[in-house]
């Protein structure tokens, strides 16, 4: 079950990516980017892990 609701979850995720390219708007654009960049550099440090333990 969790196989798929990681699936459903990161298809949505897929779908705001692709929402927010069609939207032609350069500062949403690039927020979206900035805020995916973010992230991954805060998982790739273990951040999220440290947070919910």
């Amino acid at each position: 079950m969790s196989r798929f609701v990681r699936s459903l979850y990161r298809s949505a995720r897929i779908a705001n990516d692709i929402d927010t390219l069609a939207s032609g708007n350069p500062k949403r654009i690039s927020r979206r980017a900035k805020n995916k960049l973010v992230g991954r550099a805060l998982g790739r440090s273990g951040f999220w892990r440290f947070l919910w333990r």
